[in-house]
């Protein structure tokens, strides 16, 4: 018995961490905040800072995001919730077939502070609302483990941004942008499905 919840708990974790891991990496392709990440490397050409400074900014956003998950779980009733979910993933796919574009205010802040404040705040602040943020809440209620939710989608952040670093745009010429976003997009739209379908029962949903 003990070993079955064990491997079940595994389970749940393991599913969490991969599913927050692959769908934010694919759905920050060609987002703002990799937008972001291709400014900053060509203005300041000093990725160590840059890369520190998205890892500070995902890190403290994505973990208000899951705190936030955390607690709606234990403040809407699971069939509301159930439905909530479904609903708020099935939004996140179509949102991701939506191209983002970069204020050029976001990238202002670079002038006043040195490259490491400059892309904490610019990643924090475009990360505010984005889509990748709504996710974060979203799978964190969902899966009920917020703390390797957001190591996931902190991960997702760093495989897609810290490439974009060091190679700039170049590599984002070479993406089949809207082939990865369909596939981000197709994974939102079943974990939705699956949701309002009651699939999340043994995550208490």
């Amino acid at each position: 018995m003990w070993s079955f919840v064990l491997e079940s708990g595994l389970g749940i974790f393991m599913e969490s961490l991969l599913v927050s891991t692959g769908v934010v990496a694919l759905a920050e392709i060609g987002d703002k905040t990799q937008l972001l990440a291709f400014i900053l490397a060509a203005r300041f050409k000093k990725p160590l800072p840059i890369i520190a400074g998205i890892l500070v900014a995902t890190i403290v956003n994505h973990g208000l995001a899951g705190a936030l998950g955390a607690w709606i779980t234990s403040a809407i009733s699971p069939e509301v919730l159930r439905w909530v979910l479904g609903a708020s993933f099935i939004g996140m796919a179509i949102w991701t077939m939506i191209p983002d574009e970069i204020d050029e205010d976001e990238t202002q802040v670079a002038k006043r502070f040195g490259v490491f404040g400059a892309s904490l705040i610019t990643f924090f602040l475009a990360e505010m609302g984005d889509k990748t943020q709504i996710a974060t809440v979203a799978m964190a209620a969902h899966y009920a483990t917020p703390v390797m939710v957001v190591i996931g989608t902190t991960l997702g952040m760093l495989i897609a941004d810290v490439p974009a670093v060091f190679v700039g745009d170049k590599l984002a010429n070479k993406i089949p942008m809207k082939l990865v976003h369909s596939i981000a997009a197709g994974v939102f739209a079943i974990l939705g499905v699956a949701t309002l379908l009651g699939a999340g029962a043994r995550f208490g949903l």
